[in-house]
């Protein structure tokens, strides 16, 4: 279905493309693919299970050299003890980096900290200079927590946070009714919608099953509905989630503060499908 879109929601979804989030994956290819996206972009650096949190810091490291702003995720199950957060908080400040995306993580054996909230709360107790700490929301729920204790730890960790971005949701309805109801229940910071970028299927599925990149590629992988979306005839275009939800990109209820594009290391055809869509819709 194509929709029409009017000019306040075409600058609203230019708004949110110009200055797009792009998430990359500690792989050997990942620098390689870095070039792809434009000169001082923002880029999210995802902590993997099958490496380490300074793995996910020499990364930042490597494309804040290249000229990138840089927002490395820190998985609070991946954090050994209150000595190895203070000295990941102790490199984030001697690399002049001061933005961060906090996640539960997926590691099976965690250490001190279980989840997002307990490692808020040690950060706060410890002191430290990051001015910008995103947190994970779920239009999808999450396989193994209950909805209310979803929605208790969004309340919880509102007043630690800047923003929250979401898991990857392919049904625009569901991520439209999710907002409506977090607004409703008081949660008031940005949202950044996560969307999947432009991804060869068997490359995403190669990918997935070699570092879990947590519950958002463990369902996309399980579930053949959104499988389809990727081998159908003309590909995945995720213009066809966004335009469904332009009202919401325009709307000062929502609150919606851009996007946080899964690039799943191929920045080459996301790239290019977002400038070929930015110049459909100027």
């Amino acid at each position: 279905m194509e929709f029409q879109l009017n000019d306040e929601q075409r600058a609203g979804l230019r708004r949110v493309l110009e200055h797009a989030k792009f998430e990359l994956i500690p792989l050997k290819n990942v620098l390689d693919q870095a070039r792809y996206l434009p000169q001082g972009a923002t880029v999210s650096v995802t902590a993997s299970p099958v490496k380490t949190l300074e793995d996910t810091w020499d990364l930042a490291a490597n494309l804040q050299q290249m000229g990138f702003a840089v927002v490395p995720h820190l998985s609070a199950r991946m954090t050994k003890d209150k000595g190895h957060l203070e000295r990941l908080l102790k490199r984030l400040d001697e690399l002049d980096i001061h933005s961060m995306f906090l996640v539960g993580g997926d590691a099976q054996e965690p250490g001190e900290f279980v989840d997002a909230i307990s490692i808020l709360r040690a950060m706060d107790d410890i002191g430290h200079s990051v001015t910008n700490i995103g947190v994970t929301a779920y239009p999808d729920g999450h396989t193994a927590i209950p909805d209310g204790s979803l929605r208790q730890a969004m309340h919880d960790k509102q007043p630690y946070a800047s923003s929250m971005t979401t898991q990857m949701c392919f049904d625009h309805e569901k991520i439209g009714s999710w907002l409506t109801e977090t607004r409703r229940d008081g949660i008031t910071m940005p949202v950044v919608f996560g969307i999947p970028g432009v991804a060869d299927r068997l490359k995403l599925m190669a990918i997935s099953a070699r570092i879990g990149v947590g519950q958002s590629a463990r369902f996309l992988s399980k579930n053949s509905s959104l499988i389809t979306k990727f081998i159908k005839p003309g590909g995945y275009s995720p213009a066809e989630l966004l335009e469904p939800m332009a009202d919401l990109f325009v709307s000062e209820t929502a609150n919606v503060a851009g996007l946080h594009i899964y690039t799943f290391n191929q920045c080459d055809t996301t790239e290019r499908w977002r400038q070929e869509y930015l110049a459909d819709l100027a």
